[in-house]
């Protein structure tokens, strides 16, 4: 299948264009709309082939920010790039920025401002900017950030939110067009902390499930597969369920009956599924590894924290009781029975390098995604710990 072949979710993105740009008296979407599905399922593959144009089509200056592209930059420091360059693409709005007051004016016929001067601390802030976009477009705004839960690992991406959270109030009164801020998560525990509190950026924000790829997809996935023979689309999507609804386990075990030159009409569905259910196993074979060499104080804080789940506190009495239980469980004998601070501290940090957890700024930890805390519980490392 080509790349720019891509299965259209243009109902869902319309349901959510309206949801997003025209705000119900007592909704809450102007304070943010929030999506949520699990990894590998599509969500960011919607959010750019169907969402993003149904919200230009119905007028929105869209922008978006994939914190998860690339981990070494900080999340506020990519938010603040995507506002960058929507401006630099602009000469008209980089004119008006330039001859703001306190800024050097621009020279004659040409325009002279940096964009290096927005930003959070800088002499034009997030709210200006967009106040900028806003006024010389005269149209509503629309901020996607993919993975935003990875902004409160920081403290730049902390404030970041909050600029935009500023920038939001403003650009919703009535003297402009309106920013609306959707954000998109793979972890909704994660994305939960966002909005959850009345003193995070988007206390009250929507959350919205996006529903799983169904039977209609895999019609469609039927009729683009080119195998040398073919497979029933009922087949296709119960191995598809059975995969946890991830396009990708299907497309490889595709591509593995392509380069099968001796498979046979017979055997197909049979080499097929084997396919898929490998790559599933693969996936969870590389976590399984990980986990299985982990020290007893890392594996018991893991297991804790899975067993706990959002009632997680690192260093209460009762969690530094059910680590020492965890290790015994695990029949490891220690000359010293009890676990102390320092022993954990030290856990959380390695569990975090090796990208098992997870912890926002604020000192809060969580399992990295679903699948580990799943893998755990199938192994029976949760049993007796709650």
């Amino acid at each position: 299948m080509s790349q720019k072949n891509f299965y259209r979710r243009r109902t869902l993105a319309a349901r959510l264009t309206k949801l997003i740009t025209q705000v119900a008296v007592g909704s809450a979407a102007a304070s943010g709309v929030f999506l949520t599905a699990s990894r590998r399922t599509g969500k960011s593959t919607f959010a750019r082939e169907d969402l993003m144009p149904a919200l230009e089509e119905a007028g929105a200056i869209v922008l978006y920010a994939d914190l998860w592209k690339d981990l070494t930059t900080e999340p506020g420091a990519v938010i603040v790039e995507t506002v960058r360059e929507a401006i630099e693409r602009d000469e008209k709005l980089m004119s008006r920025l330039a001859i703001a007051p306190g800024l050097e004016a621009v020279s004659v016929g040409r325009v002279n401002f940096n964009v290096n001067k927005i930003g959070l601390g800088k002499e034009v802030g997030l709210t200006k900017a967009f106040e900028a976009l806003s006024d010389e477009a005269k149209k509503l705004i629309v901020l996607i950030i993919d993975e935003t839960q990875h902004a409160i690992t920081t403290n730049e991406g902390v404030a970041a939110l909050f600029a935009l959270k500023a920038a939001r109030d403003e650009l919703n009164s009535s003297k402009h067009y309106g920013l609306r801020i959707v954000c998109i998560g793979s972890n909704q525990n994660k994305l939960a902390m966002l909005r959850n509190s009345s003193d995070e950026a988007f206390f009250g924000a929507t959350m919205v499930h996006l529903p799983m790829l169904d039977r209609d997809f895999i019609d469609w996935y039927h009729k683009e597969l080119d195998l040398p023979y073919d497979l029933a689309p009922s087949d296709i999507f119960q191995l598809f369920e059975e995969s946890g609804y991830r396009p990708e386990l299907l497309s490889a075990a595709a591509d593995g009956i392509r380069f099968d030159l001796p498979v046979d009409p017979e055997s197909t569905l049979v080499r097929f599924a084997e396919l898929v259910r490998a790559q599933a196993e693969e996936l969870n074979a590389n976590l399984k590894t990980v986990i299985h060499s982990l020290t007893p104080i890392q594996s018991a804080v893991i297991c804790v924290m899975g067993a706990k789940g959002e009632g997680f506190a690192p260093f209460e009495s009762s969690t530094m009781e059910l680590y020492a239980k965890a290790i015994a469980n695990a029949g490891i004998v220690t000359s010293e029975p009890r676990v102390e601070v320092l022993d954990v501290q030290l856990a959380l940090i390695a569990l975090q390098e090796k990208k098992l957890v997870w912890k926002t700024s604020r000192g809060v930890y969580s399992i990295e995604e679903q699948m580990i805390v799943d893998l755990l519980r199938e192994d029976g490392l949760l049993d007796d710990l709650v």
